[in-house]
């Protein structure tokens, strides 16, 4: 697996990482012990960056990470995330510093370590300062409790704030051919050396190939009320998805391969997540480090998709406000 630095100064990591959230939110069920085979099996095939958060299970999959990886922790970045709350059943933000604290200590115990490398604020706190965020951070860092500071789903302005505070390591925002609004902010971050990770590079799994209508999913799968799953959308996002089968076809790879390839295409200092519960799809995840995209290939697809895919990245008012 080639590796890359995760922005200036910040750690080395697998060209493709590893999301773990599908085991514990938003995909409905799933089988532990296959899981915890299936992170193990990363490993082996050469990746060394995970990628957990409390709001997964609300300490279940940082648990879960935490065994996963035992054997290997030394070898690797684990990258977890603060800011989410649940109360009554509606989710919330809390980035304040003490809660920062609460989340922390929490993670450490749940990951079974004694540093976190990556600590992300999941979401900008209106509420809060982000200058406040950044500097509990920083003494979380001076204590030895945190290695690096992220930021995800944050804008210019937001970013460059926390940076002059702590420097930020490392944004993690949705990014793939389907979700293109992202790069009105990559200018910033490689202004400031800042690296960048793709949540949902392969679009919540429209980009595999192996999609069904919206009302065939479970009722916990996030992809029944997705836009982009919704009667009027899913068809045009399943004709651009055929259009890009066939250039993979062409090519000899997977849509998956293609739409990583693609994101790996845009700059050496972005690495893609992907998640997968199966070991063969994992496999053909990773083999897309190895693809070259020709510049017509990029142009191609960039006609096929010019805008992105068609409908809103989430429901209702989940859409961050880039600032």
């Amino acid at each position: 697996m080639q590796k890359c630095r995760l922005g200036r100064n910040g750690p080395e990591v697998s060209a493709i990482g590893y999301g773990a959230m599908g085991f514990h939110l938003a995909y409905g069920a799933a089988d532990t012990q296959a899981g915890l085979n299936l992170i193990r099996r990363a490993y082996d095939l050469g990746v060394t960056f995970f990628d957990t958060a409390e709001l997964y299970g609300w300490g279940e999959n940082e648990k879960f990470i935490g065994e996963a990886v035992k054997g290997f922790r030394d070898d690797i970045v684990i990258a977890t995330k603060f800011g989410f709350t649940l109360e009554n059943g509606a989710y919330g933000v809390n980035s304040r510093p003490d809660h920062i604290r609460e989340v922390t200590e929490n993670s450490l115990r749940y990951l079974g370590v004694d540093q976190i490398d990556i600590l992300y604020q999941h979401r900008v706190d209106p509420d809060v300062p982000i200058e406040d965020v950044a500097g509990t951070v920083r003494n979380l860092i001076v204590e030895g409790k945190v290695k690096y500071f992220g930021l995800s789903e944050a804008g210019p302005q937001t970013i460059r704030k926390a940076h002059a505070v702590q420097p930020v390591t490392v944004l993690q925002t949705e990014y793939s051919v389907f979700e293109r609004d992202v790069e009105a902010v990559l200018p910033t971050t490689r202004e400031l050396g800042i690296g960048f990770v793709a949540y949902s590079p392969l679009g919540r799994g429209f980009l595999t190939g192996a999609v069904k209508p919206s009302a065939e999913y479970e009722d916990n799968d996030m992809r029944r009320f997705d836009p982009r799953w919704q009667e009027g959308n899913f068809e045009k996002n399943l004709d651009a998805v055929r259009q890009l089968g066939d250039l993979a076809k062409a090519k000899g790879i997977t849509v998956s391969q293609l739409a990583l390839a693609w994101l790996l295409a845009q700059g050496d200092d972005i690495v893609p997540i992907p998640g997968t519960r199966r070991i063969d799809r994992l496999k053909e995840n990773l083999a897309a480090a190895e693809v070259t995209l020709l510049a017509d290939d990029l142009a191609r697809i960039g006609n096929i998709l010019p805008d992105g895919a068609f409908g809103a990245r989430y429901a209702g008012n989940m859409v961050p406000d880039w600032t």
